[in-house]
């Protein structure tokens, strides 16, 4: 019985960290935005196993207030998400966006890179030249290159900072337009589903150029360039 009092009222300090883990928890807490591992080894100037090490403070940290956040490979502290409510400010400017600028930005989320046209051809309508630059100011859209068609219109893409805003690790976990309307957040009724892809758009489409590298090259084999007239 005594023995086993004892074991009960053993208290388990937590461990001392070391100087590299020290170094690595500052630098983050730190850096005004999400450091990547190669950042992390080139300010502490050492390229022992800072995965392992950040995963090990990841642990640490999942139950407390701060939460040690990994998004596209990029390491933040963040406010735990059952806190954040206690973090808003007082005062807050709420910026509500039209209908045009959320269509856009669900075209440009769901099938990215697009150009102009391609977002236009999808909503069956053009936008006046200020919905683009709504989504600059935010940083949630930005240029990526010009498609390689007659005129090399520009295409856009989503920035880190969208994933970051709605809290999104990877776009593939993007919800589908069915998940999205039995969560009452669409009404489908209403919205034409074509500006929605799938949860499943991303991966299929990366998953498409892999199984077709070839497919250009046995149709230029198969039908000779035609001469110019």
């Amino acid at each position: 019985m005594n023995k086993d009092k004892k074991k009960n009222n053993i208290i388990n300090f937590p461990k001392k960290k070391s100087k590299i883990e020290r170094e690595i928890e500052a630098i983050i807490f730190a850096a005004e935005e999400p450091l990547d591992i190669d950042t992390i080894e080139k300010r502490i100037g050492s390229n022992l196993n800072i995965k392992k090490i950040l995963e090990n403070l990841q642990a640490e940290y999942s139950s407390r207030g701060i939460n040690l956040i990994n998004k596209s490979n990029k390491w933040s502290f963040r406010t735990s998400q059952d806190l954040s409510s206690l973090m808003s400010l007082q005062k807050s400017t709420q910026r509500k966006l039209s209908k045009a600028t959320i269509e856009t930005l669900a075209i440009i989320v769901y099938h990215q890179p697009v150009t102009r046209s391609e977002i236009e051809s999808i909503r069956g309508v053009a936008f006046a030249s200020n919905t683009l630059e709504i989504l600059f100011e935010l940083d949630w859209v930005r240029p990526s290159g010009r498609k390689d068609v007659p005129g090399k219109p520009i295409q856009y893409i989503t920035t880190e900072k969208f994933l970051d805003h709605f809290n999104i690790e990877k776009l593939s976990d993007l919800p589908s337009v069915e998940e999205l309307s039995s969560a009452g957040l669409i009404d489908d009724a209403s919205i034409d589903s074509s500006i929605f892809g799938t949860s499943k758009f991303f991966k299929e489409q990366s998953e498409e150029k892999k199984d077709n590298i070839y497919s250009d090259i046995d149709q230029v084999i198969k039908d000779p360039p035609k001469s110019e007239e």
